[in-house]
């Protein structure tokens, strides 16, 4: 995994090393993000969510965040304080197209690549108006291109109420990993929050069962717990 971060300030950008790591993920919400140094395989952060709420620690700091999914930009500064669980989801767990929603279908190009570009599209923020909802209420909810040579899934746009990106993730070198084939490379942008996050998929294991003790993260003794979106922390002894 490697982050790319930039102040909404300042516009510098920082790209901070590239670390090993591990993403287990069980539907509809449950994740766990574990980022180690390089070579000697030391924890930089570890992160775990059960969709409603996450808690982060970082021990270069000795802190250990916790707050709301709901939660906008945290940090300026440091990129994993502004990774939220759903983000991750959207990129490796993708949603199905609900048959109450509208679909689009066009030619466009992606750089060199020549694509089907699928525009789906709500009414209202959901599913709730269906296809007889007034014509005001409607919009565009997600972009997925497929790539026209082999039909794979190249990139996908994730759109908030307002009509502005929320994410922009891009696939790339999908590959067999067992009986699943998946992409080798994610890149996972939001632009709001400032930070880019490129995975790349080193080994995968799918369809097998996960302990719920492995989506459990306690605050480790003598860490400073820190409630993201206040302004003070509170050591914890």
């Amino acid at each position: 995994m490697q982050w790319t971060s930039s102040s909404s300030f300042t516009g510098i950008m920082k790209q901070y090393p590239r670390v090993s790591g591990f993403i287990l993920a069980q539907k509809p919400d449950l994740v766990r993000v574990i980022g180690q140094a390089p070579v000697i395989s030391t924890n930089i952060f570890d992160m775990v969510s059960d969709g409603k709420t996450f808690s982060i620690y970082i021990p270069s700091k000795n802190q250990f965040l916790t707050g709301s999914t709901s939660v906008e930009k945290a940090s300026d500064t440091t990129a994993v304080q502004n990774l939220r669980p759903q983000h991750l989801m959207q990129a490796i767990f993708w949603e199905p197209i609900s048959p109450s929603d509208v679909v689009l279908l066009e030619q466009a190009m992606d750089g060199n690549s020549s694509d089907y570009v699928l525009t789906v599209a709500n009414s209202g923020g959901g599913n709730s108006g269906g296809r007889e909802a007034a014509s005001s209420n409607w919009r565009i909810a997600r972009k997925i291109w497929f790539e026209r040579a082999g039909l794979s899934m190249a990139r996908i746009e994730v759109y908030g109420d307002d009509g502005q990106v929320e994410s922009d993730i891009h696939y790339a070198q999908w590959q067999p990993f067992g009986a699943v084939e998946y992409p080798q490379k994610i890149t996972l942008e939001r632009p709001a929050e400032g930070y880019t996050l490129a995975i790349t998929v080193m080994k995968l294991t799918a369809d097998t069962t996960i302990e719920p003790s492995r989506f459990v993260l306690k605050q480790p003794p003598g860490s400073q717990l820190v409630h993201v979106g206040e302004e003070t922390g509170s050591p914890q002894h």
